[in-house]
């Protein structure tokens, strides 16, 4: 260091043991640091040994030069976590040569490293009773995420959390499952209603029956109306998207439900699960059972034939999306159909489903076509980023209502496996032990990734609860439900079954996991669940809480990890719905087209959401021994009835060439889903 000190901004001192740490600043930088011990003279504390740190090495200079650096520095600061007596010395030495100092709160942390950081009332932030520094708290914080797996997303929400409340052992807690609200809350989604001028029932010009269903309203609800005005009943084709429990479904209805009554077609209510496809059943059963004949076809239905309470010429037919394509890739005569509505058309975006639901309506729309049939569409979802352009490529008319009608209050918290259920009891607990100023007890559904999953959550909640999916026959589907509407179950664990539209009024969604199976979940399939949290008529507020396990995926296969995936779904845009075609799904699809349209089949895949690359399935269709020439040949139609991918088929024609017995096929592809 060179004899003559330059200007410096800061001097700061702090007492460590019998001698003092130096740090010299200039523009922000450290210029300098050192140690400083004092000596006893007749006149007070001064100066005695005075050394430089150079990396590893001390390099003694002299007192003076120390006082130097004083008379330069722009203002001096001593810490305050310097002992009493330290400081006393400091301010009596420095006093000495007419030298002022201030005595300031500081990093502790950093003080004992050398860096100077004072503290204010809006910085500091408190660890173990003490106050550090954000930098050191958050370093403390890093050490904790490090320890945990915890990746960007979270670290980051952490961070936030930390300068917000200021406590670094209250975010902390936040990492093993503590349900601070201040902490876990993320956001509120406040509740909207858009101006819309109701249209009264009783003006609707319907069939009489379907008028004194109806009527038991004053008025239809916005999104409602907005599909009225727009020519619903003038048989316009609709895409429909608006919010959970904003009353698509009655879309509809009032549609296909007069037509149905009017004798101008039947009506079909098409969705994507069986349990769903059962609800909406009984549902049209029970409004309208003593007016229209009212069948289910569902997709176990292939599997058995006809099916037992499959009528292809009642009135309505409720069905999944593959109960009404297994019967057109049949030939069934479904009649004169005169409205199809496809309730959760966001679908068409899957990865592995979508395909299928694109070519179902492109086949539907064939089948009413050839057979000269007035056919309205519907299509209803929640969930569409890109809801003009779906609208014109199924050529309907966009009715977009943006309303959520109770506020939803999201949050987030962090824990393991373990840790996971007894969050959830605890939540479940509090929610039911609350009632709304409707009158109503707070019920929660349990969204998980697997059944098995579902039954140990259930078995583990204190309070009367229940499993419900795919996996449960009818009669325990529709107890669980009933129990639920009469607030006799407090929760229902649950996996993708309930996502996809089954009624239940749940003033809390809890996210025990952000997978279905061994996939991530979608934003859309994220947004359509927690909007299943408040209902209008029975919460003042829906609540959702999102538990994350860091550093955890649930197969082998996923890339990111729970808590990266957390923070992707909340901040979330909504993504477009796309349908795209790789080379199993083009032959799958182009093969059914085949089946259902023959030499027309071109025709159809030019008609479908996603552009499918016609000339090289077909080439692959006739190198497979699928078609011949634009027929079905008896494999082809056996594979496309049974709905199988082209390369399950393949390798399913080579076990059976090989004379594997049966237990082994069904072992072989069983392998293969896997790997």
């Amino acid at each position: 260091m060179p004899e003559q000190v330059a200007d410096v901004d800061t001097l700061f001192l702090h007492g460590t043991g019998d001698e003092y740490a130096v740090v010299v600043r200039r523009d922000g930088e450290r210029l300098l640091r050192g140690r400083l011990e004092l000596k006893e003279t007749d006149a007070g504390p001064r100066p005695g040994r005075f050394r430089v740190i150079d990396g590893d090495d001390t390099v003694p200079r002299r007192p003076e030069q120390f006082v130097e650096m004083a008379r330069r520095a722009t203002r001096i600061r001593i810490s305050e976590q310097t002992s009493r007596g330290g400081r006393r010395d400091l301010v009596a030495m420095l006093d000495g040569y007419q030298l002022a100092a201030e005595q300031v709160r500081t990093c502790r942390i950093c003080a004992g490293k050398d860096r100077y950081a004072p503290l204010t009332s809006e910085t500091a932030i408190e660890s173990a009773e003490e106050y550090i520094c954000p930098d050191c708290a958050k370093r403390e914080l890093q050490r904790e995420a490090d320890y945990r797996g915890l990746r960007s997303g979270a670290r980051d929400r952490l961070e936030d959390l930390l300068v917000e409340v200021g406590d670094v052992e209250r975010v902390r807690n936040l990492l093993s499952g503590q349900l601070d609200p201040e902490l876990t809350k993320f956001d509120e989604i406040s509740a909207t209603t858009d101006a819309v001028d109701p249209v009264p029932t009783d003006s609707l010009s319907v069939h009489p029956d379907l008028l004194a269903s109806v009527t038991q309203f004053d008025e239809l609800l916005p999104v409602q109306s907005l599909a009225v005005e727009s020519g619903l009943l003038e048989g316009r084709d609709q895409l429909v998207v608006s919010a959970t429990a904003t009353g698509k479904t009655l879309v509809g209805e009032l549609a296909g439900v007069d037509r149905a009554l009017s004798g101008e077609g039947k009506l079909l209510f098409l969705v994507p699960l069986v349990a769903l496809a059962n609800q909406k059943h009984g549902d049209f059963q029970a409004e309208y059972g003593d007016l229209l004949d009212v069948s289910l076809r569902v997709g176990a239905s292939r599997i058995r034939g006809s099916g037992t309470r499959f009528d292809p010429h009642a009135d309505v037919i409720v069905g999944t999306y593959e109960g009404i394509d297994h019967a057109l890739r049949t030939g069934t005569d479904l009649g004169d159909v005169g409205t199809v509505v496809i309730d959760e058309v966001h679908n068409l975006g899957e990865a592995e489903r979508g395909h299928r639901l694109d070519g179902l309506i492109s086949r539907l729309k064939y089948y009413c076509e050839t057979n000269r049939c007035d056919t309205q569409w519907v299509y209803l979802s929640a969930t569409v980023g890109n809801a003009g352009q779906l609208a014109d490529q199924l050529e309907a008319r966009c009715i977009e209502f943006e309303e959520r009608p109770v506020p939803i209050v999201r949050h987030v918290t962090f824990a393991n496996g373990g840790e996971k259920v007894d969050i959830e009891n605890k939540l479940v607990k509090r929610a039911f032990d609350t009632k709304s100023s409707k009158g109503y007890r707070g019920q929660t559904i349990v969204f998980t990734n697997a059944r098995r999953r579902c039954h140990e959550i259930s078995r583990r909640l204190e309070y009367e609860s229940a499993p419900y999916h795919a996996g449960l026959d009818h009669g325990e589907r529709k107890r669980v439900e009933r129990q639920f509407g009469d607030q006799e179950l407090a929760c229902v664990v649950t996996t993708a079954a309930l996502s996809a539209g089954v009624d239940f009024p749940a003033s809390q969604v809890v996210f025990d996991s952000l997978a279905m199976g061994i996939e991530w979940l979608s934003v859309q399939e994220f947004e359509q669940m927690l909007g299943r949290a408040g209902r209008p008529d029975y919460h003042d507020r829906g609540t959702v809480y999102v538990l994350v396990e860091p550093d955890y995926t649930y197969h082998h296969s996923m890339e990111r990890t729970e808590d990266e995936v957390a923070f992707t779904l909340l901040k979330g845009e909504m993504e477009p719905v796309v349908t795209d075609y790789d080379e199993a799904a083009a032959v799958e699809e182009t093969l059914a087209n085949v089946a259902v349209a023959g030499g027309a089949a071109k025709r159809l895949n030019d008609r479908m959401v996603g552009e499918v690359p016609t000339t090289h399935a077909v080439g692959k269709l006739l190198e497979s021994g699928f078609i011949d020439g634009l027929e079905p040949t008896d494999l082809g139609r056996a594979v496309t009835e049974h709905f199988l991918a082209p390369e399950e088929a393949g390798a399913l024609l080579e076990a059976v060439r090989r004379g594997t017995d049966p237990a082994g096929i069904v072992a072989e592809m069983e392998l293969r889903d896997e790997y």
